[in-house]
């Protein structure tokens, strides 16, 4: 993940749309904000188990990281 992803999630997270709005840092916004993280470590980490190999098994764990977000 890099910085501009950070801040893009951050930007996100805020109603306003910036990071100068009222809602950020509040803990409604964090909510919002670690949501958005996990949700990108989520996929980055499925991603990468399917770039493994071709193994189902791969598949069937990247589908159950991915699964982790729906719950």
């Amino acid at each position: 993940m890099t910085k501009d992803d950070i801040i893009r999630m951050a930007k996100e997270a805020s109603a306003s749309g910036n990071l100068a709005g009222l809602d950020a840092g509040t803990p409604l916004w964090l909510e919002r904000f670690a949501k958005l993280v996990a949700d990108k470590e989520r996929e980055d980490t499925a991603v990468w188990f399917q770039s493994l190999s071709d193994h189902p098994h791969m598949k069937q764990y990247a589908a159950a990281i991915r699964a982790r977000g729906q719950a």
